[in-house]
């Protein structure tokens, strides 16, 4: 199983690829710098079919691929938030504006992928996922409105938080299942892109990670801020020439890969 985390700057992409050929892609951000886009990158490694798209957050880093991304690939199955309606999220969007990824969504949520779908539930080999969110009941932001997505790739935990913020990490650690989740994360993809609002120290007394993977660009916002922070909160462990490596980063590392088996795991 392999796990590949896509330098997007200041966005969220992912592809998880299963031992059986299924595939899962984690939100579908774009490079706008070097052009990159998620489904010309499937395109072009012989990819027609999605197995799963699963969508984090509801701002536009998340989903500015996704024009590309269906031109490109047929798509199985959306996995989001379903407690946030269309009108909600135009209602989210409506300060800001909204762009060419969120439009996409709004659509292929009310014209494509209605009801339970068309194709049978895609069998991902050796994975087990759940997903977490809290309601537009208890928060009137997208951001904590974000889906945190726990995969356990042969028993190896990852975490996707979109872009929670403290208040909605507090909301979900109520949860018993998701505090078990927590202690069975060995990866986490920092909240928010590694901003300072997406930090809530109360998840670190469940969770003890070897890596945290920070998807952004440059040194933008406060990111550069929260990697001591982070380091101290994760075991580390190998990485390419590195002995010990605790925080990857995109904007240094480019694309991270783990690689997942029954015998064990490794990062790329």
């Amino acid at each position: 199983m392999d796990l590949k985390i896509f330098d997007v700057e200041h966005g969220a992409c992912a592809l998880l690829t299963c031992d059986n050929g299924t595939r899962m892609m984690i939100d579908c951000g774009q490079n706008a710098g070097t052009g990159w886009l998620p489904g010309t990158y499937l395109r072009n490694h012989g990819v027609t079919y999605l197995d799963m798209l699963a969508i984090t957050n509801y701002d536009e880093d998340h989903v500015d691929g996704l024009p590309n991304l269906r031109e490109n690939v047929e798509i199985g199955w959306l996995w989001r938030n379903e407690k946030v309606s269309c009108q909600q999220i135009r209602t989210l969007k409506s300060e800001a504006g909204m762009g060419r990824g969120v439009g996409e969504l709004i659509y292929a949520i009310d014209r494509v992928f209605t009801g339970a779908g068309t194709t049978p539930t895609p069998l991902f080999q050796g994975l087990t996922r759940m997903s977490y969110s809290n309601s537009p009941s208890e928060f009137g932001d997208e951001n904590n409105l974000s889906m945190a997505i726990h995969l356990s790739c042969y028993g190896i935990g990852v975490i996707f938080p979109g872009d929670l913020e403290t208040e909605g990490w507090l909301s979900l650690l109520e949860r018993e299942s998701f505090r078990n989740a927590l202690r069975n994360t060995h990866v986490l993809v920092a909240s928010h892109h590694g901003r300072e609002n997406g930090i809530c120290d109360e998840i670190f007394e469940f969770c003890r990670p070897y890596y945290i993977v920070i998807s952004d660009k440059g040194y933008m916002y406060d990111t550069q801020r929260t990697i001591p922070y982070y380091g101290s909160r994760s075991r580390g462990g190998p990485f390419r020439n590195e002995e010990v490596r605790r925080v990857m980063t995109t904007r240094r590392d480019g694309r991270v890969g783990f690689a997942f088996s029954a015998r064990g795991w490794t990062p790329y």
